[in-house]
């Protein structure tokens, strides 16, 4: 049975090869001591692993060893990595470590229960050479009175998937991560109290926290469906920014591209800009993006989107660099 650090076939090799180049070009190199790279991806159903460096047609899952080595090229580009939609099933994850090496760690939560849940973990996966944990490792739960307000936005539960707090240190530089996967449930309008609800625990947060020392930065999967729409005022109504070098690019791979108006919003990166004197980032952003790596998987096997879904993610990890 093959292994993911195998010699792969000639097919794998030339799509890795091209993909290495693509990201080359994308994304910044990591510079010791001088930027910070941190990315989050929601990973379609990341899961069990079929071992096999292609996955036939009766195989089950499609993840395969190729799809697995494709992610792991993407991630390791990166300093931390927010992943959503990680399962109950930890194989692709483990064989993933396994193949980044000693100097990668995560952290990841429990499966969530119940049916709003799932079945789905969140995770953090991270180059301890460039980063190190420092201290903070929460899942965020809202008080009682929140969940008594009397109002039509009103968060009259905890949150189907508790978002997932870590805090890393980088040189100088201390950051809390927060990361979360909104529920999309039966409509959009259901999705706000949610959105409100961190929207709300994030200011708090940042507001006792001192801000000149550390950095609150919210990411994952917010399932947003258009800048300015209820979905977004309710993410951004306490002050959450978004980069704007992330507010065009698309975030799913069922994006078509000669119809920019069906671009999704679902995964963010934000923070607080600091405007109001309160909660700044203590790091300079300098740019942000998405991988696109369509192009340069499974390319002989000419899949469909669906397919390649299955086998990569039908999400686009998104990723932004600061400066130290």
């Amino acid at each position: 049975m093959p292994q993911l650090d195998d010699l792969p076939p000639l097919a794998v090799q030339s799509d890795i090869a091209a993909l290495h180049a693509h990201l080359d070009d994308v994304i910044p190199s990591k510079r010791l001591d001088e930027n910070l790279l941190i990315a989050t991806w929601n990973i379609r159903g990341f899961a069990s692993l079929t071992r096999e460096w292609t996955a036939g047609e009766h195989d089950s899952p499609k993840r395969d060893l190729r799809g697995l080595l494709a992610i792991g090229e993407i991630v390791r580009r990166f300093d931390v990595i927010a992943l959503q939609e990680l399962k109950g099933d930890l194989r692709a994850l483990r064989d993933l470590m396994k193949w980044l090496g000693p100097n990668w760690a995560f952290l990841m939560t429990d499966v969530t229960a119940g049916p709003q849940g799932n079945g789905e973990r969140m995770a953090y996966l991270f180059d301890r050479r460039r980063v190190e944990l420092s201290g903070l490792a929460c899942e965020l739960v809202v008080p009682q009175e929140w969940l008594d307000e009397i109002r039509p936005d009103a968060l009259q539960r905890q949150f189907a998937r508790t978002p997932y707090a870590v805090s890393f240190r980088s040189g100088p530089a201390t950051f809390i991560l927060a990361t979360l996967h909104v529920t999309y449930g039966a409509s959009a309008a259901g999705r706000i109290p949610e959105l409100r609800g961190i929207a709300r625990w994030m200011r708090k947060w940042a507001d006792s926290t001192n801000a000149w020392s550390q950095s609150l930065i919210a990411l994952g999967d917010f399932n947003i469906d258009r800048r300015g729409d209820p979905l977004w005022q309710a993410f951004t109504s306490t002050g959450l920014t978004t980069p704007p070098d992330l507010d065009a690019v698309p975030r799913s791979i069922f994006t078509r591209a000669e119809n920019p108006s069906t671009n999704k919003h679902y995964d963010q990166v934000a923070w607080f800009t600091g405007d109001d004197g309160k909660a700044q980032l203590n790091m300079t952003y300098r740019r942000g993006g998405y991988v696109d790596f369509l192009p340069f998987v499974y390319r002989e096997l000419d899949l469909s989107k669906s397919a390649v879904s299955y086998r990569v993610s039908d999400h686009y990890p998104l990723w932004v660099e600061f400066g130290l």
